[in-house]
């Protein structure tokens, strides 16, 4: 891969590849695969999960790391995405990872860079390294992915994981079901190649419920996408009351309990939202690792040839 900047730029091939080399990279010891190599975080939107697992990532396989956030740099006073992006191409980095709001930043920055580029979620588009670390941890915890059935809940309308997820699970044939109350239903993302519906009573039949929070941060000022947060969760929350013994649950954080998961269902023994944040770490070296290190090699053998 030169970039991974969406999950329908991913073959088959190319998400078992990386699930494998994320398994065999997952242990406690650093690795010197990236040694030399310089790794940028640009965040233009807060995350805990993401940004810290990229960073060390990119130190447990030895890469030299740094994290910029646009609060306090220079894009609070103005200066644009390519600028910004001309400058920091200057440190000739390696790799650079960005989460930014709007919808196409990343393929923006892989067009003005000779680095390698992660999309670490750009608006209500795609999320891809989400949905990798998403099946590392249902492989891990269901011992195989092909058949399962994938009930995602919640705010589908402006979520970019949902998104990357749907094509993900697609990929290693996988089936989803879309949940959610009617105005946070995409018109048309059956496209996607899931099933959706209104019903929470479709969760049933799932192997693995995934639940999504409202992004309020994303929805229009003064719409009203459900009549309130309590009949939300009334009719759509995840309780324990509401899934069957043995049903996995996972999450992407960050969660709002008692909204739109119940504490007991989050913190329960079927919950995989730790296991999520664990594959993170390994999934994010896999993917530093396939872009720079077998990138090279590739290369190499390329010239070799």
């Amino acid at each position: 891969m030169k970039h991974l900047l969406s999950i329908g730029d991913l073959t088959r091939a190319d998400v078992e590849r990386l699930l494998e080399t994320a398994r065999s990279l997952d242990g406690p010891e650093p690795l010197p695969v990236l040694r030399g190599k310089l790794v940028l975080n640009v965040f233009y939107e807060s995350s805990t999960r993401t940004s810290s697992s990229f960073e060390l990532a990119a130190k447990r396989l030895s890469a030299s790391t740094l994290t910029i956030k646009s609060s306090g740099s220079s894009a609070d006073k103005g200066e644009s995405l390519k600028d910004t992006v001309l400058t920091l191409a200057a440190y000739e980095p390696d790799v650079i990872v960005i989460r930014h709001p709007q919808i196409g930043a990343p393929a923006f920055v892989a067009r003005h860079t000779a680095a390698h580029v992660v999309n670490a979620g750009d608006g209500k588009h795609q999320h891809p390294t989400q949905a990798l670390l998403d099946l590392y941890a249902m492989r891990k915890a269901l011992g195989g992915l092909e058949g399962l059935h994938v009930a995602i809940v919640g705010d589908v309308l402006h979520s970019r994981v949902a998104r990357s997820l749907v094509q993900a699970l697609g990929l290693v044939s996988a089936h989803t079901t879309l949940i959610a109350p009617p105005a946070l239903l995409p018109r048309g993302i059956e496209a996607l190649g899931c099933e959706t519906t209104t019903e929470l009573d479709a969760i049933g039949a799932a192997d693995v419920v995934y639940v999504l929070r409202m992004q309020r941060e994303r929805m229009l000022a003064g719409a009203s996408y459900v009549p309130s947060l309590r009949e939300y969760t009334a009719r759509w929350g995840i309780t324990p009351e509401r899934l069957r013994p043995g049903q996995k649950v996972m999450h992407p954080g960050p969660l709002n309990r008692g909204v739109e998961i119940d504490a007991r269902v989050a913190d329960g023994p079927d919950s995989l939202v730790l296991e999520q944040v664990r594959a993170g770490l390994v999934v994010r070296m896999a993917v530093l690792h396939d872009l720079v290190a077998a990138g090279a090699a590739a290369a190499r053998l390329g010239a070799v040839a």
